[in-house]
């Protein structure tokens, strides 16, 4: 399990670092309380990329509360999100450990049916960066400006374990999944 999620730690840190990259040299970046794209009821996710959170919940004796949470309270908006009650937005709760689409969402690409990188972005940023959105779509389509591709990522996760990156699930449910995954593995330890 440890191996597992430091290597899950290790393609987030890449990742990460790319990130930083791209955004350095676009100039794009998420305005700050923004939350609305965490705010999707349909964000899906595998349990993999959510393997160091379930752990992290366990080492601090909370994955059996977070799980009976999860069990007891369904919802749709993922569980680590938190809206700000006195205005529209919110924040992740546990930013350090958010899944591989919470990484990749605004700042990653998709290959289009011409094999070609496409900005994956919110509406957010191109409209109200839309001169530096213009110019990175132009620099991506050009082959200056170099971008993660979302599929790379997810077959570096599957790399690491496939049976657990199969199948994408609601995020609420990945996450369960997760935990279940990491308490499964401690009560036979």
């Amino acid at each position: 399990m440890q191996e597992k999620i430091k290597a899950i730690e290790q393609v987030f840190e890449e990742l990460d670092n790319e990130i930083t990259v791209f955004q350095s040299q676009t100039k794009l970046h998420c305005v700050a309380g923004c939350g609305l794209c965490c705010k999707k009821p349909d964000i899906e996710a595998t349990p993999l990329e959510f393997l160091p959170f379930a752990h992290y919940l366990y080492q601090k004796g909370e994955a059996e509360k977070v799980l009976e949470q999860l069990e007891n309270n369904p919802q749709d908006i993922c569980i680590i999100f938190k809206a700000f009650e006195t205005a529209n937005g919110g924040t992740c709760t546990e930013y350090k450990y958010r899944g591989l689409i919470c990484r990749l969402f605004g700042f990653s690409a998709r290959i289009d049916k011409y094999g070609k990188p496409e900005l994956a972005t919110c509406k957010i940023i191109k409209e109200t960066q839309a001169e530096d959105y213009n110019k990175t779509v132009n620099g991506i389509g050009e082959g200056r400006i170099a971008i993660p591709v979302m599929r790379d990522y997810y077959f570096k996760l599957r790399a690491i374990d496939a049976s657990l990156t199969d199948k994408f699930y609601p995020i609420n449910i990945a996450i369960k999944e997760a935990i279940e995954k990491v308490l499964l593995y401690y009560s036979y330890r």
